[in-house]
């Protein structure tokens, strides 16, 4: 049985149908929902992120959606300081708070509360300097004497990781690994957590399925006034999935087939990544949906969540 106090969530990959049943469930149990979705914080981005539409959010009230430009830097530590902020509002109205979406590392920064020290652009240029001068081995080797836990846990041909950890240890004066850590720990009072499974051949059909509804509900033409607006210069805007495809189709790099194929192949790729994110996750329990995804589980979600 959850604590009162912990937080409630329904996760899974995407186009399990989770975003449908979330709702469902909000409205039976009284609560309110704070999205943990990377792409849904995007104002304009609605059709390919499967944003819920405007009369699903009037139904029960809706956080962390629409927070943010697409052409503006958005960081998951920006993310946490917002979602604190819509917890300590759904708190002091004691209503219950429903996380739902797909957003591994945005579930965790909020139920675990995790730290995301920040960067130094100068400093970190000066440590891939040193990369360039040391190579791979020779940068490892600075970060085995300076922080031996981390180094056991990154391999030395990974610069890239070996420079965050220097960097990290520079700008903050404690080592990588005191962060690293609690990534390791899956505190059990914190979340009562349900995650919709589908079936691999099923998920893929769904995701088949959302990507043509995507096309008849005009993505290609939010698609096309996003490019209007500078869609290309805005780093993660433009390579949202679909978005970069779609975008490559109307620049004539690809023809609608291909953007289509491309567009599907990364969907499943990133739900393939997403289960592996949550399965690590103790503290969620499975509920396997069919064909008609998350939508025809809600009672088993609401029961359970409401233990």
């Amino acid at each position: 049985m959850p604590d009162r106090r912990a937080l409630l969530a329904i996760v899974g990959p995407t186009a399990s149908g989770k975003t449908k049943a979330a709702l469902a469930v909000a409205e039976a149990l009284g609560g309110e929902i704070v999205s943990v979705d990377s792409m849904l914080v995007y104002r304009g981005m609605d059709i390919g992120t499967a944003k819920p539409t405007p009369s699903e959010l009037a139904r029960t009230p809706h956080h962390l959606i629409d927070v943010a430009e697409p052409s503006e830097p958005f960081s998951v530590a920006r993310f946490q300081g917002l979602a604190r902020a819509a917890l300590e509002d759904i708190r002091a109205r004691d209503a219950p708070a429903l996380l739902a979406g797909g957003s591994g590392l945005y579930f965790r920064a909020i139920v675990d509360d995790l730290e995301f020290p920040g960067t130094n652009a100068q400093t970190r240029r000066e440590i891939e300097e040193l990369a360039a001068a040391l190579g791979a081995e020779g940068l490892h080797a600075r970060l085995a004497e300076l922080d031996p836990a981390a180094a056991e846990r990154i391999e030395p041909e990974n610069v890239r990781r070996t420079v965050r950890a220097l960097e990290v240890e520079a700008v903050t004066g404690r080592p990588f690994s005191a962060f690293a850590e609690a990534w390791e720990r899956y505190d059990p009072e914190r979340v009562w957590a349900a995650g919709v499974d589908v079936p691999r051949d099923v998920l893929g059909r769904r995701i088949e399925g959302r990507v043509a509804t995507m096309l008849e509900r005009g993505f290609l033409d939010e698609v096309r006034g996003l490019m209007a607006r500078g869609l290309g210069g805005w780093l993660t805007a433009s390579q949202a999935i679909g978005y970069a495809e779609m975008a490559r189709h109307l620049g004539g790099e690809l023809s609608l087939d291909e953007a289509v194929a491309g567009t599907v192949r990364r969907t499943r790729e990133l739900a393939r990544r997403q289960m592996v994110w949550f399965r690590r996750d103790p503290r969620i329990e499975w509920f396997e949906a069919g064909e008609d995804g998350a939508g025809a589980i809600v009672d088993e979600l609401v029961g359970y969540l409401r233990e």
